[in-house]
């Protein structure tokens, strides 16, 4: 029995960006529509109020933090993991290049101005704490002002050009922007491991919905979930598909980066969520006080779509 063809709302808190790709490539290449499957993508901004809206029905399915929907969904009460769109976390740190700082100094950011998006900014607070900066009275962490429709990345981009901050912490594609222009320089990538120990294993995007689609949609939910393996693996075998993902959403300068920047990102394409990486999340969920206890494997990732990671080519 093939999943019913219903309108799917997808939604994404940054959409020019690398972070949440998969989710894109799924709708825009069309991975959605060979499961039988009518799917949008838009962009809701920030990744808590993506989440509150998914808890309150306004979307269903959320490409997103894997921390974050603590915010919408006390103890992973009402939502589920559906699948990792990439692995560890996924956010940049960059700050002006006359600052002089080097590579992964974090006592570099005392006194300065960073631009940050909350749910994102949970990440940079807990690596300051843990390199002991006190993320509250050595540092300014806010997010920064941006026009309806822009995402965040590109937002902070203009706000470091323009002198509003010092730096930020946000998406690859901003930190590709703001280093090839000059005006920044890479203090931190995440992802492969600068700052804190173990750090990199803080968050990461994964596809999410609640638990009354897994309960009353399940073929629907398993459809997604295959649509979003599919798409990850079109984009590690030809990265180039990413520019035809993104022409509806990217702007010209930015739609001609993105190839490169998924083809950067590709390895960690991997949509399976391991009990190490369970643990990691669950860990610092706690420590930033969005999570009262360490919660059950099967309570925060929906196992009945376990088997679907496996069709990645793993």
């Amino acid at each position: 029995m093939s999943p019913e063809s219903v309108p799917l709302r997808v939604a994404i808190p940054d959409m020019v960006s690398p972070s949440y790709f998969p989710a894109i490539a799924a709708v825009e290449l069309g991975f959605f529509k060979k499961e039988g499957l009518d799917a949008t993508i838009e962009l809701v901004f920030p990744v808590t109020k993506t989440y509150e809206a998914l808890r309150d029905g306004q979307l269903d399915f959320v490409g997103g933090a894997a921390h974050a929907p603590l915010y919408a969904f006390r103890d992973w009460a009402g939502c589920k993991l559906l699948c990792a769109l990439s692995q560890n976390m996924y956010w940049f740190l960059v700050v002006r290049r006359d600052l002089g700082a080097g590579r992964g100094d974090l006592r570099a950011l005392k006194g300065l101005r960073i631009g940050a998006a909350p749910g994102p900014a949970d990440g940079l607070r807990r690596m300051l704490v843990e390199s002991g900066i006190d993320p509250e009275r050595d540092v300014n962490i806010a997010p920064v002002r941006a026009s309806a429709g822009v995402s965040f990345g590109l937002a902070a981009v203009r706000a470091l050009e323009e002198g509003a901050v010092d730096g930020f912490w946000a998406n690859g594609m901003a930190a590709d922007i703001a280093v090839r222009s000059g005006a920044g320089t890479l203090l931190i990538d995440a992802r492969r491991g600068d700052g804190p120990k173990g750090s990199q294993h803080y968050t990461f995007p994964a596809l999410v919905t609640t638990q009354k689609w897994i309960d009353e949609k399940p073929e629907t939910v398993a459809a997604a979930v295959r649509a979003v393996v599919a798409a990850q693996a079109a984009l590690k075998k030809e990265p180039s598909l990413a520019a035809e993902a993104a022409k509806r959403h990217f702007p010209a300068a930015e739609l001609a980066l993105i190839p490169e920047l998924v083809r950067r990102d590709a390895p960690y394409y991997d949509p399976a969520i391991s009990g190490a990486t369970l643990d990691a999340l669950s860990a610092f969920a706690r420590e930033t006080g969005l999570l009262s206890r360490t919660p059950a494997h099967e309570e925060v990732v929906a196992t009945r779509v376990q088997s679907l990671w496996r069709r990645s080519g793993r």
